[in-house]
């Protein structure tokens, strides 16, 4: 059911927050093509033994029961910056919210990025205010209860990670080549300004500066951010396919499993290599929140812009369940 949301203006312009979506969605992935296409049984042994570990169930009314081959489902990435830092001040914020659908008949997917400053309501809270304070409030169950109100849709299953799973995998793969376009500096993962400069040109990057790397939001706009990332994300690719170690191997699947939980099984988790080997055949449309710029009190917050978002909201249902969501349209539309 929608919301009705207050809509307040923007009272003064403000600096532009921008979206911070990191990479969460390939490490999972590249565990499971890890075990499942390298030095056989034992590396699938390990990957299954890691997955295991990370499994971490949540007791909640809105989870449907799924088979274990992957039908239409939806499942939320769930980015925490753990630093120091923040475990010091309380229970993390999500730092980068991703809801994933995926279309078994139509082997498409659909990612939507959800901005960490939306103004949104915070069910059993029953406030409205940033939608990564959800986090904070309430854990991962209450940031799923909060998208699921939020895009009315059933969000299936959660994957969660932090910036650590994003280094050590990259330490364990020795580090990515990638060529810096400019020279900059950005903090670290523990919050330390400065602590990572970067030099233009084409060069390898350990864990630390791959991050700084993905995450810098002071040189460009979002577009050229999202670009960074998405070489960030060859990069692994590109070194994971060439790795001969099985030292590396195990070493990326330990990076991942202690950073990781998700309340997906293995075997759940498997029916996920089915699309990656897909390769150029799967349709994957990424989908973005409009909005625009707000001040509540003197505090910023990103405006939804209802129209788009309900728009957005009918998308992923016909993802979801097109036949049905058809139907109700053409109703509608009469």
């Amino acid at each position: 059911m929608s919301i009705n949301r207050q809509v307040y203006k923007n009272k003064k312009k403000g600096k532009k927050k921008r979206k911070r979506i990191l990479l969460w969605i390939i490490m999972p992935i590249l565990l499971l093509i890890v075990g499942a296409t390298a030095y056989g049984g034992f590396l699938y042994n390990k990957a299954e033994s890691v997955m295991n570990k990370s499994y971490k169930p949540i007791e909640r009314d809105s989870k449907q029961a799924k088979n274990v081959e992957l039908e239409n489902t939806s499942i939320l990435f769930i980015g925490v910056d753990d630093s120091e830092k923040r475990k010091g001040s309380g229970s993390s914020r999500s730092d980068a919210l991703m809801l994933a659908t995926f279309n078994k008949e139509d082997k498409s997917i659909k990612l939507l990025s959800i901005p960490r400053d939306s103004y949104v309501h915070i069910p059993e809270k029953d406030i409205y205010t940033k939608i990564n304070h959800a986090h904070a409030y309430g854990g991962v169950k209450l940031t799923l209860e909060t998208v699921e109100e939020l895009l009315d849709v059933p969000v299936d299953y959660y994957v969660k990670m932090n910036f650590n799973a994003f280094i050590d995998v990259i330490d364990a793969l020795d580090g990515v080549k990638v060529d810096v376009p400019f020279t900059f500096s950005e903090q670290d993962s523990k919050d330390h300004a400065k602590a990572i400069t970067l030099k233009k040109g084409l060069q390898e990057l350990d864990g630390e500066e791959a991050l700084a790397f993905a995450r810098t939001r002071k040189i460009d706009n979002d577009i050229q951010r999202g670009l960074r990332q998405q070489q960030i994300f060859k990069a692994i690719l590109a070194k994971g396919a060439s790795i001969k170690s099985i030292t590396n191997y195990t070493d990326v699947m330990e990076a991942v499993g202690k950073n990781m939980s998700t309340d997906l099984t293995f075997d759940q988790m498997k029916s996920f290599i089915s699309y990656v080997q897909a390769g150029s055949g799967i349709d994957v449309e990424s989908m973005s929140l409009k909005g625009s710029d707000s001040y509540i009190d003197r505090v910023y917050y990103y405006q939804l812009d209802e129209a788009a978002l309900e728009e957005t909201k009918s998308k992923l249902k016909a993802h979801l369940n097109s036949t049905a969501t058809a139907s109700t349209t053409e109703t509608e539309t009469e």
